[in-house]
């Protein structure tokens, strides 16, 4: 019986390791890769005015979210866009005009009754893509900070860049000069 158990857990785990493999394998092999020399990247920095409503704001397990007013900025391949009255950032972004901050009667107005609300605060936020051309194909996928950077870098010279697209073909996950 005692063997037999040992054998039983041997199976059940190089099963799952087998089937941790297969999927890993079928993860890795639904990403892409492709060279163009067509592409842009932008970066939309957005300020957003925010409000926690709740009964108790110390406590409360979901409390609820006013949002008020918002501004955006469209950078485009770390060039200076118009509108930019802050940056660049040491990140290399630059950033639109402060929205109007809520005044405490328009907090009020959206307050429901026995309800708290906290001290407005200032999000920010980026969202980056990246817009490339493959044969007469133009495609806009979502994409993170260290891709914007690479095509930032490789702009100037309109130097050739591998991608290498998600799960999916869904996003852009990496960008490098292609030799």
């Amino acid at each position: 019986m005692t063997t037999l158990l040992k054998s039983d857990r041997s199976f059940k785990n190089r099963f799952l390791l087998s089937t941790a493999v297969v999927l890993t394998g079928l993860t890795l092999n639904s990403c892409s890769t492709l060279v163009t020399d067509q592409y842009e990247a932008t970066a939309l920095t957005t300020y957003t005015w925010r409000v926690k409503y709740a009964y108790d704001l110390t406590n409360e397990p979901s409390p609820r979210f006013e949002t008020f007013a918002t501004t955006s900025l469209l950078n485009r391949n770390g060039i200076k866009p118009p509108g930019a009255v802050i940056g660049p950032d040491d990140r290399g972004l630059w950033w639109p005009t402060l929205p109007p901050r809520p005044s405490v009667s328009e907090v009020e107005q959206r307050q429901k009754p026995q309800e708290q609300a906290s001290t407005p605060e200032l999000l920010k936020a980026v969202e980056y893509r990246l817009t490339y051309t493959l044969g007469s194909q133009q495609k806009t996928l979502p994409t993170n900070y260290a891709v914007y950077r690479q095509v930032v870098k490789a702009y100037p010279s309109k130097a050739p860049l591998r991608l290498t697209l998600g799960v999916g073909d869904n996003s852009v996950e990496k960008a490098e000069i292609a030799n």
